[in-house]
Formats: structure tokens, sequence, C-alpha cells
């Protein structure tokens, strides 16, 4: 999610680095550490802390399943951050836009999954999410030669949602509030269908787009080679 510091490209206080390829080296290798990057990082790191916090004696402990929670909930506000940053800051690069989206996807899948071996949370709301999750991943990349499908903003609705009900069933929650984490989680249930399905929507629509310009571009081709 990074792109290259200011002294490594000629800014202020910039020294220059002999070498030629040598010295684009040791610029890509100083652009991949930044805050941006960095916090994805630590996402990543908190996913088997996590897990390791959620599973510890006999997966049931209020202290050690609130522990588990404030992993989980670091590990989703550095996926506010770091996203941020990024865009704000121009700290984009290549580690970013593949590591960003698995640190994203493994955390909640690490809460779904563990959630639902402890019984807490049933097998096929954890089904539901991961396969669209996986699913939407495998269309962006079917049509990625004909364009992006950015996230829309039900997209970030459903992120949010999602990161609120597993948030809710890690913490060992008792009485109404037991009852709340139902609901929050059932919105999230469906705003991941809904969402999913518009994605679908507009990869069809993308993907059309796309082959249609292809073929213009093809006959035009065609006939100015005549």
């Amino acid at each position: 999610m990074t792109g290259v510091p200011a002294s490594a490209t000629g800014g202020t206080g910039a020294k220059p680095v002999p070498g030629g390829k040598l010295g684009a080296a040791a610029v890509n290798q100083a652009s991949l550490w930044n805050i941006a990057n960095i916090l994805t990082m630590l996402r990543l790191v908190l996913v088997p802390v996590f897990v390791a916090l959620l599973f510890h004696g006999d997966g049931y402990d209020p202290e050690w399943r609130a522990w588990a929670w404030a992993a989980f909930a670091v590990a989703m506000i550095t996926d506010i951050f770091d996203g941020h940053l990024a865009r704000t800051y121009n700290l984009v690069t290549d580690f970013g836009k593949i590591a960003d989206p698995i640190a994203d996807k493994a955390i909640m899948a690490a809460g779904l999954i563990g959630l639902s071996i402890l019984g807490d949370l049933p097998w096929w709301v954890t089904g539901v999410i991961l396969a669209r999750e996986l699913g939407i991943t495998l269309l962006r990349f079917w049509v990625i030669r004909h364009g992006v499908i950015a996230a829309s903003r039900g997209g970030k609705l459903k992120t949010l949602a999602q990161g609120t009900a597993v948030g809710m069933y890690v913490l060992a929650l008792t009485g109404p509030l037991a009852s709340l984490r139902f609901w929050v989680m059932a919105v999230a249930v469906v705003l991941t269908v809904v969402t999913g399905l518009d994605y679908v929507r507009e990869a069809v629509v993308l993907r059309r787009a796309g082959l249609a310009a292809e073929r213009a571009e093809a006959a035009a081709s065609a006939e100015s080679a005549r």
C-alpha cells in the first residue's frame, strides 16, 4: 500500500543512490516499510494471537475472551487506518495490494471459524460469509482485465456489520446483549448476501462492456488493415 518516500525520490534531504539497479532495489525495499504496510503486517500477526487467546483453556473463559476481543478489535481498526493512510499519503505498494485483502479475510475467517468450532456460531453462517468473500475475490480476478470492481458503500457497511457482530460473539455476553448480537449478525448476513449479488451484477456488466469494447477494437483494426 505504499509509494516511495520523499527521500528516495529526490525530495528534501535526498541523497543519490549509486548503482543503477542496486539503487532501484534499495528504493523498493525502503518503500515497503511504511506505516500503512506495517499496520497490515500487524494485522497478519494478530491472527494467530487472536486464535490463541480465543481457544485458551476451554475457550469459554470470559477474561481470555475479552483479550481475544481486544486483539480482534485492534486488527479491525488497523484495517481502517492502513487503507486511509495509503490513499491519503500515496503509500500504495504491490505488497499492500496483496497483503491487505489477505489480512482482512484472515482475521474475519479466524473469528468465524473459531466461533463455529466453539459452538457459539452456526456453521451455516460461517459458510455463507466465507463463501461470499471467496466468491467475490475470484470474481474480481475474473473481470480484472476489463476493469476493477471497487468497494461499494454497501460493501463497507457489510464489513462494519460483520466486524461488530463477530466482536460481540467473541465477548462472553449475557442477557439482552446476547440477544442483540444475534440480530447484529443477522443484519451482517443479509448485507453479505445482498452486496454479494450486487457485485455479481456489476461484474457481469463490466465484463460485457469490456468484451464489447474488445470486439469493436478488433473490428476497427480489421477495417484499417484493408
